[in-house]
């Protein structure tokens, strides 16, 4: 049963009582929360994720829930925890979704460690994968919401994850934007469905866009690594691809790798193969259009040479 089977309400008092299980990709997380602004996130933008049946396993159990003081009433707050666990500090409430969507993340590059994460966007098209590493402010996000609103396939918005086989694993779940993203997105894009803009964060102000429904449909479907690429915004530049060496774009994505480290030989074993794989690149951009195109470009002319 996906989520928009269900009523707001009736999704509200599920997740107040004993939880949803909700299945984001190749992970099912336990979600219990009374914080109404968690229940109206996820129906809005996991509206076409699937709840499995309840008492089932889970890979985190996590709950949203003020905290048990008088902050319940003045200036209320939420708190995320896994298995009891609280890893960040209290938010605001009206940052409730946000914070679960941070948790999120933090579950996952904390605990699947049998997969090489990357901090990266990855986004598919013809059954290669572009992956996205860069820093916190780059246009990653940014880029790969446009990429998946004109016919690339999402596969993540944050962590990118290398199998054993050297594979990309999908997980299709909301996209984060911020600041001036959020309009551009929304005039890019109009059909895109953002949810409530949330302002100062400590990552600015923040929306999150829902992933497509095809992308959704296809978590299970893993993508081969075809490019990866460094992207980079600036304003007034057009978009332009530059070729990347080898061992240049092998410690960037070591850099942006979670787990590089613990994975210690394995994690080397997976970033070589992952190289021989794909064509490296440093990409610079300032028009979504334009981009698309260079993107469009690189995939037909891949798929031409299968």
């Amino acid at each position: 049963m996906n989520v928009a089977h269900y009523s707001l309400a009736g999704l509200r008092q599920e997740m107040a009582r004993d939880g949803i299980y909700l299945q984001t990709g190749a992970f099912v997380a336990r979600v219990r929360s009374p914080v109404s602004q968690v229940a109206e996130g996820i129906h809005q933008l996991y509206a076409d994720a699937s709840i499995l049946p309840t008492h089932g396993f889970a890979d985190f159990h996590v709950t949203l829930a003020p905290p048990a003081t008088y902050r319940r009433w003045f200036k209320p707050q939420v708190i995320f925890r896994s298995d009891g666990y609280a890893p960040f500090k209290p938010l605001p409430i009206d940052q409730a979704f946000a914070l679960f969507e941070w948790g999120l993340n933090w579950c996952i590059s904390s605990h699947a460690h049998q997969y090489l994460i990357i901090h990266a966007a990855a986004v598919e098209k013809h059954g290669f994968a572009a992956i996205l590493p860069a820093p916190p402010g780059s246009g990653k996000s940014t880029l790969a919401a446009g990429l998946v609103n004109r016919g690339w396939r999402l596969l993540s918005d944050e962590l990118t994850l290398l199998s054993r086989e050297g594979m990309i694993q999908p997980v299709a779940r909301p996209v984060s934007l911020k600041n001036q993203s959020i309009e551009v997105i929304s005039q890019f894009a109009p059909q895109a469905c953002i949810g409530r803009i949330v302002k100062d964060t400590i990552k600015g102000t923040v929306a999150h866009m829902r992933a497509p429904a095809g992308s959704v449909a296809r978590v299970y479907e893993q993508a081969q690594p075809g490019w990866v690429i460094f992207p980079k915004y600036q304003a007034g530049v057009s978009a332009t691809l530059t070729p990347m060496g080898g061992a240049e774009a092998f410690m960037g994505l070591a850099q942006n790798a979670f787990n590089y480290s613990l994975l210690a030989q394995e994690g080397f074993r997976r970033l070589t193969a992952l190289m021989g794989a794909s064509a490296s690149y440093r990409f610079h951009y300032s028009d979504l259009e334009e981009a698309a195109s260079v993107f469009d470009g690189i995939a037909e002319q891949r798929h031409a040479n299968m």
